[in-house]
């Protein structure tokens, strides 16, 4: 295996997620009362519940269209349940946006991404990513390369796909169908370009359906295509 790009994933691949933190609720509730000046009119779950009614409500109309993998915009979805955002200016809506998220999970980098990122930089391979995400996904990713040393100008922007910025996500055809066609005006064929995901269903089967080579990230070592980290170094000669 020599790729010349490597594309990868971001919750599961390059963020652990752990679940949220066990005081969320009160969290929310300070977060309330700090930056929107008021007690709070929702539960953190209330909150949760408003959101995922607008979700499904986006996603039933999307589909309607023809969009088989919707995905929403989580600023507008926040913003269309808390009309206190209203005199809050879009930095303060941005903050209160981040720290929300993380009441939702936890992430840290994933063990040997940092040393990972940088032997494939060093090997002069085409970095890039496709990833189900939202806007407090950047930041996240952002603060945690920013903890080993790095930061996200690794990754060429032409070959980021992040799926609130289109409309739709993974496993859509269309995301890798795109990225196939932006490597491809680099010279860069899809047989030479490697996905590194963590999920089948949205991460290698439809890359392998693109014609790209793959790697499953787990835990373990379980196979010729799939472990950690430091495995894929191993198998690309980086290590």
């Amino acid at each position: 295996m020599n790729p010349r790009a490597v594309i990868c994933d971001i919750y599961g691949t390059l963020l652990e997620v752990g679940p949220p933190p066990p005081d969320a609720g009160a969290r929310w509730d300070l977060l309330w009362e700090d930056r929107l000046k008021t007690a709070p009119r929702l539960s953190l779950e209330q909150f949760s519940a408003e959101c995922d009614r607008i979700i499904a409500a986006e996603h039933a109309a999307a589909r309607a269209r023809g969009i088989s993998c919707p995905e929403v915009y989580w600023p507008a979805v926040v913003s269309a349940v808390l009309p206190e955002f209203a005199h809050l200016s879009e930095p303060e809506r941005s903050e209160f946006r981040f720290y929300q998220a993380q009441m939702a999970h936890t992430v840290r980098l994933m063990p040997g991404v940092g040393d990972a990122l940088r032997a494939l930089r060093h090997s002069v391979r085409v970095l890039g990513l496709a990833s189900n995400a939202q806007p407090y996904t950047v930041r996240e990713l952002d603060m945690a390369l920013a903890g080993v040393g790095l930061s996200r100008d690794l990754f060429i922007p032409n070959l980021c796909f992040l799926s609130f910025e289109h409309g739709f996500g993974k496993p859509d055809p269309h995301v890798f169908q795109m990225l196939t066609a932006r490597l491809r005006a680099l010279g860069i064929a899809a047989q030479e370009t490697l996905l590194v995901g963590d999920r089948l269903d949205r991460d290698i089967e439809p890359a392998r359906a693109c014609g790209w080579r793959t790697w499953q990230l787990t835990t373990e070592l379980e196979g010729m295509d799939s472990g950690p980290w430091p495995a894929l170094l191993q198998r690309l000669g980086l290590r």
